[in-house]
């Protein structure tokens, strides 16, 4: 599987039907909506908001086609709308999110940055997520693996990753395994799909 490859794996949490596909998956690889009392539809990232919800793929082109197809109506059973914009909105808020929680695991000390600590727990085997900025060094990136059995994000940008850490920018990063590094990959994933980003077929990402 290449590094940026979404895997598949069984969920025993609960599970929902996508509106666009009609599909049942689980809740962590689905966007919810709610709407307001005068029909507006909020995304739900968080996936707490009071109120019926509906769900959608967390994939820019089910997200857009829910748009189009004015499925939102459908799926609340009264007529809705949606706001400008959301489908970019919902990117947003997915990357800020997966920042979020890069950024707890940093302060309970399951996250490191930089090259040369990114290294040394590649090397300890301390490593279980490789992070690198997608608008990095390609030449550097190739200089670290995935850990094995490990996962691999690279869709995140070198800005996006240094507010994870208090900088302005950051290439390498890594979490350690347990924590908070099982939420941030399936967020991470989510983001992947909404942001539409393509893997170059380098590297593998196992779990």
């Amino acid at each position: 599987m290449s590094r940026g490859g979404a895997k598949k794996e069984r969920s025993d949490g609960p599970e929902r039907k996508c509106i666009v596909t009609g599909e049942v998956q689980p809740k962590a690889r689905l966007i919810r909506f709610v709407a307001t009392p005068d029909g507006v539809v909020v995304p739900d990232i968080a996936g707490k908001l009071p109120g019926r919800g509906v769900y959608v793929s967390a994939d820019r082109a089910a997200l857009e086609k829910a748009v189009a197809k004015r499925l939102f109506a459908r799926g609340f059973k009264r007529p809705v709308t949606v706001p400008d914009g959301m489908v970019d909105e919902i990117e947003r808020q997915l990357a800020r999110r997966v920042v979020d929680l890069i950024s707890l695991a940093r302060k309970s000390g399951d996250a490191v940055a930089g090259y040369e600590k990114v290294k040394s727990w590649l090397d300890q085997g301390r490593a279980h997520v490789l992070i690198q900025a997608m608008d990095g060094s390609a030449r550097g990136k190739s200089k670290l693996s995935t850990p094995y059995r490990g996962r691999y994000i690279g869709w995140l940008t070198a800005e996006e990753l240094g507010m994870a850490f208090g900088r302005q920018t950051v290439i390498h990063a890594a979490l350690a395994s347990g924590g908070l590094g099982k939420r941030v990959v399936e967020e991470a994933q989510r983001l992947r799909a909404v942001r539409g980003w393509k893997d170059g077929g380098k590297g593998r990402a196992e779990g």
